[in-house]
This record gives structure tokens, C-alpha cells and sequence, in this order.
């Protein structure tokens, strides 16, 4: 049986709505406050969420999100944070750490005249 045009366009359009709708909280955002990721997303002009980058303006300082957070917190409010690692570079083992290049070749320390 031959399917229509539009059972598949709406087939793909329900499929692409469903996508958009998966959430991608802000580290920054009160409800959803990551301290780390917030303090690198301020810094960075954006952050990673599950491995993909997601460009931001922040128009305030570090403090103001912090501030937001502990206010809410304070009113009662929940946070709900991220799982460990969502918002982790990929590659890299916590938001904001990168690893040096040189391994164990550069954690050697040599005396004067070795």
C-alpha cells in the first residue's frame, strides 16, 4: 500500500517538534543552576549541553545568576540540576577543566644541572 505525501510530512514534522521539545536547561537559569557550568557559560558566551555547544548571551557577571539561584533557593524554590556530566565538554572530563597536552612528559620535575 502506498503511503501519502502528507501522512509523511506530518509524520517528520511530529518527529521534529518532539526533538525540539527535549530539554536543554541553562546553567544559569534559577530553576536549573549549575554552579560550575554557570561561572564557564558567563565566561565562555555559551556552554556545552550533552556534547553540543549552545552560543549565549549573558548580559550580567557570574554573581547576578548565583545571586538569582540563592534567592530562589531561599524562597523555597527548587533547583533541579543536571545530570553529572551533561553539561561536560566533550572530551573532557568536567565542565571548565582542560587537560594539559604534554601528559606524563611535562609532570616531571628536574633539579638544576641534571
Amino acid at each position: 500500500m502506498k503511503k501519502s505525501t502528507g501522512v509523511t510530512l506530518t509524520t517528520v514534522a511530529a518527529m521534529g517538534l518532539a526533538m525540539c521539545g527535549r530539554q536543554r536547561p541553562d546553567p544559569c537559569t534559577a530553576a536549573t543552576f549549575n554552579d560550575l557550568a554557570c561561572q564557564e557559560a558567563v565566561r565562555s558566551g555559551g556552554y556545552y549541553w550533552q556534547g553540543s555547544w549552545f552560543p549565549m548571551i549573558y548580559h550580567y557577571p557570574y554573581p547576578y545568576y548565583y545571586d538569582s539561584y540563592r534567592q530562589r533557593v531561599s524562597g523555597g524554590g527548587t533547583v533541579v540540576s543536571a545530570p553529572a556530566g551533561a553539561y561536560g565538554r566533550p572530551g573532557a572530563s568536567a565542565p571548565g577543566v582542560e587537560r594539559g597536552g604534554f601528559g606524563a612528559t611535562g609532570s616531571g620535575h628536574g633539579t638544576a644541572g641534571e
